[in-house]
């Protein structure tokens, strides 16, 4: 039966204008389980008049209608008509995706120098998904209104009153729409510790959140002020738990006259404690901005407590012989709260929960290690209790990797010789690489880790095994070698297979960033994906993704040395190349170039952009839940040996819309 067509020509594509992609894909721009979010928007905007020193207070009230309200006495936000727009600012604030006072901060335009707002997106999204929003603003000595619906104005601006010169600040009040979220509820702890949070981030600002509580007649007001900042706040989040150590805290922000690849300003604010019992809080901030999935501020401070704790084991010779301490081992029992102040950050997502600028692990590392360092040998007895909980932590992983271990039969497969493996047994640590061609795993294997990284070079492209039976798979040298080295037999997708012989705990897949790296990268998922699904089920199964340029930008006097930066693709090369524009540089002042192959790439650029955790981009391969049909039909169509005749329709349909690497 022929297959009926579907129609693709010019009147196919649509075009979302305005905010219509918000509503249209809200859970590209926000979180979508409740309309907390998206109010910590509007919750962060105040968060920045007070971190740039124009606000001393914040306070959101929820009310019984269901809407939120935040008022901050900051700046407000202009009134005044857009030269280039012609329309009123706070209109294209709250209207205009990308429209804010957060852009060019590197060469003075913008209204904050430190923000955790970056493209101007968080209030319009705000805007979009609520059925109405209010914004009252006081400002040179009058108040204005106005009203949106569903992102539209249906209230234009309004000069409603008069006020002190001196009174001025701006009050948004959001009646999110419920069809956009799984539920219509604020989460009140959420909201709570996200509030409880910027107290004592922004000192001397004080922050309230009111409401009727269930079954009360009147609105209850919560108040948060924390003279200590960060040290009493640590404290109340640890206040169950036993302290091992007094809670050591410390500021520090590049200065002017610094030399460096920093700005004035940048820098981080930390409180750091070590935990006999109990369970460890750690929370981290980017200008004001929760990260809950940490990201690069979170590596540089773990990178510089556990260079620091190093230092001062090997200096006091405590070290007991065959233990090594690693950087888990040390942060086991710590707990921190860490607040990072960046110029520029780069978030993962517009949720903003991970930060992902590499500069920042380097910051953070910097401000924190030699502090942390000086406080350890001027309080001796507290940072051999340090030690001592980071040398106990390290024997009982050494004791667990043992016990893991299982005696194997005399009939065990030999390693492949061409395995250049790691030398710890701990799975939970190890990690295969298996890389496309033998340059590419002369280079990796320079790069690696050698304590937990593991290569395994392959010789050109593997068996399509889509089809292959498992009887027959290890016919395939690269498919027995593959099998031996991470030690678990092929197996079906309804089996249950032992998977105790498992040697690495995250296999990632490495190949070139060109359309044969693509290629290898779809040979070796089937394989996982018909004969390991075990491996993918449980997210053991990565993908690597090394850069295809590099951009060289010169050194520009002894302030600014030589930058090296790297692009994943096309998108991103022009995304720095904007930016370079941004600080004035010309095309001579930097060079591209083009990686043909991983081979190409020297064990430093490998190390840094690929494989180092703390650096490197790798994708977890999963399958979504209920997607698990159409996975099997993309992989039948894809690589099925007598779907020749659908993959040729498919191509002829859809042909055009491929980006070809020539």
């Amino acid at each position: 039966m022929a297959q009926k067509q579907t129609q693709y020509s010019e009147s196919s594509i649509t075009v979302l204008k305005g905010l219509e992609p918000v509503k249209e894909r809200p859970g590209m721009y926000t979180r979508t389980d409740s309309p907390t979010h998206i109010c910590q928007e509007v919750i962060d905007n105040a968060a920045d008049e007070a971190l740039g020193g124009y606000a001393s207070e914040i306070q959101v009230e929820i009310h019984d209608d269901g809407s939120l309200s935040v008022k901050d006495n900051g700046r407000g936000i202009p009134v005044g008509i857009h030269p280039a727009e012609g329309l009123p600012v706070v209109e294209l604030v709250f209207t205009q995706l990308h429209a804010g006072g957060k852009f060019n901060k590197k060469d003075g335009g913008s209204a904050y120098a430190f923000s955790g707002g970056l493209h101007g997106v968080g209030v319009s999204v705000t805007n979009a998904l609520s059925s109405r929003l209010e914004v009252t603003v006081k400002r040179e000595g009058k108040i204005h209104r106005i009203v949106f619906s569903d992102g539209f104005v249906i209230g234009p601006l309004t000069e409603i009153g008069k006020c002190a010169v001196k009174d001025s600040g701006t009050e948004v009040r959001v009646w999110p729409n419920g069809k956009y979220f799984e539920t219509p509820q604020y989460s009140i702890p959420e909201l709570e510790r996200l509030l409880r949070a910027k107290a004592v981030l922004l000192s001397g600002v004080t922050v309230s959140l009111t409401r009727r509580l269930k079954g009360a007649d009147e609105a209850v007001t919560q108040t948060w002020h924390y003279p200590d900042g960060l040290k009493s706040y640590l404290a109340d989040l640890i206040s169950e738990a036993r302290e091992a150590v007094p809670v050591f805290s410390c500021e520090n922000y590049i200065s002017d006259g610094h030399e460096g690849d920093f700005s004035v300003g940048e820098g981080a604010a930390f409180a750091l404690t070590w935990l006999e019992e109990g369970s460890c809080a750690n929370e981290s901030y980017v200008n004001l901005i929760p990260t809950p999935l940490g990201g690069t501020h979170e590596a540089g401070l773990k990178q510089a407590v556990f260079q620091a704790v190093n230092n001062f084991i090997t200096l006091h010779n405590l070290l007991p012989r065959g233990v090594k301490v690693q950087s888990d081992d040390v942060f086991g029992k710590a707990a921190f709260v860490l607040s990072a102040r960046v110029l520029d950050p780069q978030f993962q997502g517009q949720t903003k929960d991970k930060l992902t600028n590499r500069d920042a692990l380097k910051l953070v590392a910097a401000v924190a290690g030699d502090p942390l360092e000086l406080w350890l040998n001027q309080n001796v007895e507290f940072g051999k209790k340090i030690a001592d909980l980071a040398i106990k932590q390290a024997q009982a992983r050494m004791r667990s990797v043992k016990k893991i271990e299982k005696k194997k039969g005399s009939g065990v497969a030999v390693l492949p010789g061409k395995l250049t493996d790691c030398e710890s047994e701990d799975i939970r640590e190890n990690e295969l690489f298996l890389v496309e061609g033998d340059s590419a795993g002369g280079s990796a294997k320079l790069a690696r880790d050698k304590a937990t990284q593991a290569i395994l070079p392959l010789r050109g492209k593997v068996l399509n095994s889509f089809e292959v039976h498992p009887d027959q798979l290890f016919g395939n040298a690269e498919i027995h070698d593959i099998s031996v080295a991470i030690g678990v037999d092929p197996h079906g997708a309804g089996d249950s297979p032992d998977l105790s012989g498992l040697r690495y705990g995250k296999i990632a897949i490495l190949s070139d960033a060109d359309v044969d790296g693509s290629h290898i990268q779809v040979l070796l998922l089937t394989l996982f994906y018909r004969h390991f699904p075990k491996l993918i089920a449980d997210g053991h199964i990565y993908v690597a993704q090394p850069p295809l340029f590099r951009v060289d930008v010169s050194a520009q006097g002894k302030s600014k040395p030589a930058r090296k930066f790297y692009a994943l693709d096309q998108g991103e090369l022009d995304s720095i190349l904007e930016r370079l524009q941004k600080e004035g540089l010309s095309d001579n002042k930097y060079s591209i170039s083009r990686f043909k192959g991983l081979g190409e790439m020297n064990p430093d650029q490998l190390k840094d952009t690929t494989m180092h955790p703390d650096t490197r981009r790798l994708l977890q391969v999963q399958i979504p839940d209920g997607a698990a049909e159409d996975t099997q039909n993309i992989f039948v169509k894809l690589m099925g040996k007598g779907e020749a005749a659908s993959r040729r329709a498919w191509m002829e349909a859809e042909g055009d819309t491929a980006e070809v690497d020539i």
